[in-house]
């Protein structure tokens, strides 16, 4: 199974997003000025559904 994790936050990071302080476990939280958001990203992301709901809420087309 792929992870998408990686190449999620390569996008992410393309598209102005950044990194803004770690959540609980193996999560993330992230701002995005696009959609002048903060939303969670797990570090294990399997589905590809899973990252581009992601990508939704950043404010961003689907990409996977």
């Amino acid at each position: 199974m792929a992870d998408y994790t990686k190449e999620l936050e390569k996008y992410l990071l393309e598209a102005g997003c950044h990194f803004d302080r770690q959540g609980k476990g193996d999560h993330e939280i992230w701002f995005s000025p696009i959609s002048k958001v903060k939303f969670v990203i797990d570090k294990h992301i399997k589905s590809r559904h899973t990252a581009n709901a992601v990508l939704k809420q950043a404010g961003l087309p689907k990409q996977f």
